[in-house]
């Protein structure tokens, strides 16, 4: 059986990794890996962290490409990898545009297309922006859904995707994080801890998803600014390196105490700083998955989220982008011991490190 794993960006990697090592190993699969490279820099890192040298690299991301200019890319130079490769089985994970696009012209070939995290759903096609789209799309093409939670596969069941397509595996990140988390710490972070955050509180930022650019991720940094002023915590932001972040929160947060902005942090270091986090704000969709494995709680610069079993289980709490909403619910994390401990308690429901092998024994199933 040829399986060729795709992915272009830094959390397709994390959430694939797993799996892409373990077809390596397996009897029976003959496995490629192809990247587009939709990130360039952030990919790397994580490939460098796993061991994984692709067999195929389209090294495809430019400053400042459209959407559009990305998707043309994609389909220009991923078609002839499938044509020399000829797969029986593609692999894709997420909702990035490298997803989308890699399953359209697996449709386009008749090749089986598997995807990975499949399910997930805020049923607004704007928020996330683009990827509610992107893994709709999936979804009508996929073969083989790998839904990471019951409530993915329900959202596949309404839909009207077959039953017997679907396979609830977990979600590939808590595979990822155990293996991420034992190793050592790195001594970028062990230096910030002990000199940045000695009696103090760690409120972890991570905030860059693009219907958050504007005035929403004004408002995030003016509530950052209001709880820095506490004095009894210390605000760390590694921000993200796209313009729209990058303009407002230097401009905002550059010089205020108690805020510490850090460039984007390589996976293994960000494990390990969020192990030291008190409390996390995110727009992120895979920290919402990570920060219960550690028990965090979490709050999400969102409106809407694609994992609700976080926010059910009461791991997670949609906070949106007001500046006084977030600053009122961090606040009561920090003052308030019985809810810190009402989320910090709660159970992940994210999945048990075991969803690679079940992927890949169903794929071996077919």
């Amino acid at each position: 059986m040829r399986i060729l794993t795709v992915f272009g960006t830094r959390p397709e990697a994390v959430k694939m990794a797993p799996v892409v090592k373990l077809l390596v190993s397996t009897p029976g699969i003959e496995a490629k890996a192809c990247v587009t490279a939709q990130h360039r820099q952030m990919l790397d890192q994580v490939l460098d962290l796993f061991k994984i040298t692709p067999d195929y690299d389209l090294n495809l991301m430019r400053d400042g490409q459209t959407l559009a200019q990305l998707s043309a890319d994609i389909f220009t130079h991923l078609d002839p990898v499938l044509d020399d490769f000829k797969p029986d089985w593609v692999l894709g994970q997420g909702d990035t545009t490298t997803v989308a696009i890699t399953s359209l012209l697996c449709f386009y070939r008749r090749i089986h297309f598997g995807h990975v995290e499949a399910g997930l759903r805020t049923h607004d096609k704007w928020q996330p922006f683009p990827e509610e789209v992107n893994r709709r799309i999936v979804s009508v093409i996929a073969d083989l859904h790998f839904a990471p939670t019951d409530w993915s596969k329900n959202n596949l069941l309404r839909e009207g995707t077959d039953e017997k397509s679907i396979r609830v595996t977990g979600n590939t990140v808590i595979d990822a994080l155990q293996f991420v988390a034992k190793q050592a710490e790195p001594e970028e972070i062990t230096k910030l801890v002990n000199t940045k955050l000695k009696n103090k509180k760690l409120i972890l930022v991570t905030a860059h998803r693009r219907e958050n650019f504007g005035k929403a991720m004004e408002d995030i940094c003016q509530a950052l600014i209001e709880l820095s002023k506490r004095g009894d915590v210390e605000i760390v932001y590694p921000v993200h390196l796209n313009p729209n972040v990058q303009e407002p929160v230097n401009r905002l947060l550059k010089n205020v105490d108690h805020i510490t902005l850090l460039p984007p942090l390589d996976y293994l270091p960000l494990v390990h700083l969020m192990k030291h986090a008190n409390i996390i704000l995110t727009d992120s969709g895979g920290i919402q998955e990570e920060a219960p494995a550690f028990g965090i709680p979490t709050l999400v610069l969102r409106d809407v989220t694609e994992r609700p079993e976080g926010v059910e289980a009461g791991t997670l709490k949609l906070v949106g982008t007001y500046t006084q909403h977030i600053v009122e619910e961090t606040k009561c994390l920090l003052e308030n011991e019985s809810a810190y401990n009402k989320m910090a308690l709660s159970a992940n429901p994210y999945g048990d490190g075991h969803a690679a092998e079940k992927i890949v024994q169903s794929l071996l199933s077919w």
